[in-house]
């Protein structure tokens, strides 16, 4: 087992106190992979006793002070040892955080395929695009469970039953949240279509009631109108107009429709932009 020796020196001093070897040893909280004993070795020390009537206060000042100093050396070993465990724990925590990415990503590969892949994507901004800036509510909670009988989310429940039976796998080895589980499950659906590798961290926790209603953007909303809804996201117009972009993916009217593409985004690049102001010809 760890251990911590203090080891101190001594030498002979006056009448009204006396000094001794010392040493202590502190048993570590917890075993290690190696064995290990830390060493410290701290100034002399003074065990000291005065008669009531002794008036010596330089020598009582000495001796206090020089004990004062073992008791706040003495007092700092747990956090020494807490620093260690900490650092300990903290890579541990990584490498289950890693363990679990992979397992989840894994097991949305075997479910999602392009075909499923637009649902998923759909699925996620459902869940995402109900946050709010000025009151720091919705976004990726995985609400959208409870969410499934609104008019804007129809045709959602094939896309989450999907992610359940993944889920189900993933669960079975260690517990993971939805927001967690559609957050990666909608990296992996860009990716399954020739999109770019979007790494996901996980920590999200689930929601436990439905996002408030009227959060999502509304379709009705004009340019200027989706422009307001996606700032109060904290969404720029470039972001606006990529997101539209990815209605491409799995929709009818595009050569591609399971191919995650920027092809909308260049027909608007294309198409001369007009105020709504502008009069039309």
């Amino acid at each position: 087992m760890a251990s911590l020796t203090i080891l101190s020196t001594t030498k002979p001093s006056s009448t009204l106190s006396f000094t001794t070897p010392q040493e202590s040893k502190f048993p570590a909280k917890s075993q290690r992979p190696f064995s290990s004993t830390v060493k410290f070795r701290a100034t002399p020390f003074k065990v000291c006793v005065f008669p009531s009537n002794n008036n010596d206060n330089g020598a009582k000042d000495d001796c206090f002070s020089t004990r004062r100093s073992l008791l706040v050396c003495i007092s700092t070993l747990p956090f020494l040892f807490g620093f260690h465990e900490m650092e300990d724990l903290s890579a541990k925590a990584l490498q289950s955080d890693t363990n679990t990415y992979m397992l989840i990503k894994e097991e949305v590969r075997k479910v999602v395929s392009k075909g499923k892949a637009a649902g998923v994507l759909r699925l996620v901004f459902h869940d995402a695009g109900t946050f709010e800036m000025d009151g720091n509510s919705g976004g990726m909670n995985g609400s959208i469970v409870y969410e499934l009988e609104r008019p804007e989310n129809s045709g959602l429940k094939k896309s989450l039953k999907i992610l359940d039976k993944a889920k189900g796998e993933v669960d079975a080895i260690q517990q993971v949240s939805w927001a967690d589980m559609i957050a990666v499950a909608g990296a992996e659906a860009v990716s399954v279509c020739g999109g770019p590798t979007i790494p996901v961290q996980l920590g999200r926790l689930d929601s436990l009631e439905p996002d408030a209603e009227g959060q999502l953007p509304q379709e009705s909303l004009d340019a200027p109108g989706l422009k307001q809804s996606f700032k109060r996201k904290g969404l720029s117009t470039q972001e606006l107009v990529a997101l539209s972009g990815a209605h491409t993916l799995g929709s009818k009217g595009f050569g591609s429709p399971f191919v995650f593409d920027n092809s909308y985004y260049k027909i608007l690049l294309e198409k001369p932009w007009k105020s709504s102001g502008e009069k039309k010809n």
